[in-house]
C-alpha cells in the first residue's frame, strides 16, 4: 500500500507540479511542494474513506432528519480546510526540525529521550505492538486536551464552535476554530515526537483517529453493545457528549477512541440509551448558524472578552 501510494504521488508530482515549477524557476521549492502534495493527497484519501464509511450509515439509520443543509455545508468547508490544510502534518514536520535540539539537550544531561522504544526496548522488534501503544498514548493525550478545552474559559470560547452545531453529521468533526486546530495540531505532534512515533507511522495514526472521530459524530443510530461500548467510542457514546445536558464544563464522554479514559477518570456515561438533541443554546446564535468566517470572528472576540452578537 505504501509503495502504491508513493508511486501515485510521484507520478502526480512529475506530471502536474514539476513542469510549472520548472517553467517559473521555482525548483528550489520542489521538495516543499512534494511534501505539501503528499499531505494533501493523504487528506483527500481520508475524506474519501470517511465518506464511504459514514454516509451509508447516515442514510441507513439517521438519528434525525437534517433540516438545515446550509450549516452542514459550512461543516464540509471546515473539513476541506482542515484535512486538506494539513495542519497536523505541518506541526509534526515543524517540531521534527527542533527534535535534534531536544535530544541534544537530554544527551548533555546524560539522559535518554523518553521514547516508548527507549523505555521498552522489546518494542523495537515488534513494530505492530509499538504502533498500538503509540495510538493508546496519543488517545490518552487527546482525552486530556479535550477535557482542557472544556475546563478553561478562553479555550471553551473557541471549542464552543464545535459544540454549537445542532445538525450533527460526520462532517461535524472538523468544525473547530482555526486557533483551536493549531493548538491541537502542535499538541498532537509534540506528544508524537516525544514518545518516538516514526515519521512514516504518523500519517497512519492521524488517519485512524480522524476516521474514528468522524464516525463518532455521524448522524446514525448506532451503538456497539454493552461490551463494545466500553471498548471503542461509538456514535451513541459521543452524541451524549454533544447533548444539551453535557455541554460546557459539566461534560461527559470526552474520549476520542477508547472510552476507558472516561471510565477511569469518572467522566463516562454508559447508561443512557437516548440520542439527545445537540447544541449549546447558551452560546451566541452565530456559532450555530453563522458561516465559517462569522463563527471564527465571534469565537475569537469571545476569547478576548470583547462584545459579541447574540
Amino acid at each position: 500500500m505504501s509503495q502504491t501510494y508513493a508511486t501515485i504521488t510521484g507520478w502526480l508530482f512529475e506530471h502536474l507540479i514539476q513542469p510549472p515549477f520548472y517553467a517559473l524557476g521555482l525548483m528550489a521549492y520542489a521538495e516543499d511542494a512534494y511534501g505539501f502534495l503528499d499531505a494533501f493527497l493523504l487528506g483527500a484519501f481520508g475524506i474519501g474513506l470517511v465518506w464511504l464509511i459514514c454516509r451509508p450509515l447516515e442514510i441507513w439509520r439517521p438519528v434525525e432528519p437534517v433540516l438545515d443543509r446550509r450549516v452542514v455545508r459550512t461543516d464540509i468547508l471546515y473539513t476541506l480546510l482542515n484535512r486538506l490544510g494539513i495542519l497536523p502534518m505541518l506541526a509534526f514536520v515543524a517540531l521534527l526540525s527542533v527534535q535534534p535540539l531536544w535530544q541534544g539537550f537530554l544527551t548533555d544531561q546524560e539522559l535518554l529521550p523518553p521514547t516508548l522504544e527507549e523505555l521498552v526496548p522489546a518494542l523495537r522488534d515488534r513494530p505492530w505492538l509499538a504502533f498500538v501503544l503509540y495510538v493508546v498514548v496519543l488517545d490518552f493525550a487527546e482525552y486530556w486536551r479535550h477535557r482542557a478545552q472544556h475546563a478553561f474559559r478562553w479555550w471553551w470560547s473557541l471549542h464552543a464552535v464545535h459544540h454549537a452545531q445542532r445538525q450533527m453529521t460526520f462532517w461535524s468533526d472538523d468544525r473547530n476554530h482555526l486557533l483551536d486546530d493549531v493548538i491541537a495540531a502542535f499538541w498532537f505532534g509534540a506528544i508524537a515526537l516525544l514518545i518516538g512515533v516514526p515519521p512514516a507511522q504518523f500519517p497512519v495514526i492521524v488517519l485512524l483517529l480522524r476516521c474514528a472521530e468522524s464516525l463518532s459524530h455521524a448522524n446514525v443510530r448506532l451503538d456497539y453493545g454493552r461490551i463494545g461500548e466500553r471498548l471503542v467510542v461509538s456514535p451513541r457514546f459521543h452524541r451524549l457528549h454533544h447533548g444539551l445536558l453535557s455541554a460546557g464544563t459539566a461534560g461527559k464522554n470526552y474520549a476520542v477512541l477508547l472510552p476507558v479514559w472516561d471510565w477511569v477518570f469518572g467522566t463516562a456515561d454508559f447508561n443512557r440509551a437516548s440520542y439527545p438533541a445537540t447544541g449549546a443554546p447558551e452560546e451566541p446564535e452565530a456559532l450555530a448558524t453563522g458561516g465559517w468566517w462569522r463563527q471564527q470572528v465571534v469565537a475569537a472576540r469571545r476569547m478576548l472578552g470583547l462584545p459579541t452578537p447574540l
